[in-house]
C-alpha cells in the first residue's frame, strides 16, 4: 500500500479516536512533543524505526515515553501499541506529524511558519492571522523563524500557500529576467 495513505490512514485513527475520549489536546500537546523529539535526536528515530528483532516493541515504546518526559496518555500509549503491533513504528514521525496537522485542522486551527530578518512586530502578526481568518475561517498558530539571508520582507508559508515577499526572492526574479534577456541578445 502507498506510504502516503498508510500514513493518513493512522493519522485520521488517531484524530477519531482522540475526538471520541475528548482529549485531543492533551495527545495533540505529547504527540508533538515526541515528532520535535524524533526529529532533534536521529539516534531515537534511528532506534524506534529500527527492526524489531535489533529493538524490541516494548524497547521502543519505552523510548518514546522516556523522550516525552512526563507520563503518556493511555490513548497515546494504545495508538503506539497499535503501530508497533501492526509493524508500523518506521512511520511513526510521519504519522504523529498528520495528527497533529488534522486534528487542529478538524478543531479551526492552522498552523504557518513566518520568516523574517529580525523579529517580526506583533502588528505584522496581527495582520497574518487576521489575514488568515478571512480567508479559511480558521485561527493560525505562527511559528516565527529568524533568517538573515532573505536580505529583507518575510516568508509566509501556511499549508499549500506560499507568501515570498523578501528581498532575495525578489532580487532572484530580476536576476532570472536578466538572463533570459540577454539569452535573447546573443
Amino acid at each position: 500500500m502507498n506510504r502516503s495513505i498508510v500514513i493518513s490512514r493512522y493519522a485520521l485513527t488517531l484524530v477519531k479516536y482522540v475526538r471520541a475520549t475528548g482529549r485531543g489536546e492533551i495527545v495533540c500537546s505529547e504527540a508533538e512533543a515526541l515528532e520535535k523529539a524524533l526529529f532533534s535526536v536521529p539516534d531515537l528515530r534511528r532506534m524506534v524505526t529500527a527492526a524489531d528483532d535489533v529493538v524490541s516493541p516494548f524497547d521502543k515504546k519505552k523510548l518514546l515515553q522516556t523522550a516525552l518526559g512526563s507520563q503518556m496518555s493511555p490513548e497515546l500509549s494504545r495508538f503506539l501499541t497499535l503501530l508497533n503491533n501492526n509493524g508500523r513504528m518506521s512511520l511513526v514521525e510521519d504519522i504523529l506529524r498528520d495528527f497533529v496537522n488534522l486534528y487542529r485542522r478538524s478543531i479551526g486551527i492552522r498552523k504557518a511558519h513566518l520568516t523574517t530578518v529580525n523579529e517580526p512586530s506583533e502588528r505584522l502578526l496581527q495582520r497574518l492571522r487576521a489575514l488568515v481568518k478571512q480567508k479559511t475561517g480558521d485561527d493560525v498558530i505562527i511559528e516565527v523563524s529568524v533568517d538573515p539571508s532573505i536580505v529583507g520582507g518575510f516568508v509566509f508559508d501556511l499549508d499549500e500557500y506560499l507568501m515570498d515577499a523578501s528581498v532575495k526572492h525578489q532580487l532572484d526574479l530580476i536576476r532570472e529576467e536578466f538572463i533570459e534577456r540577454n539569452r535573447r541578445i546573443i
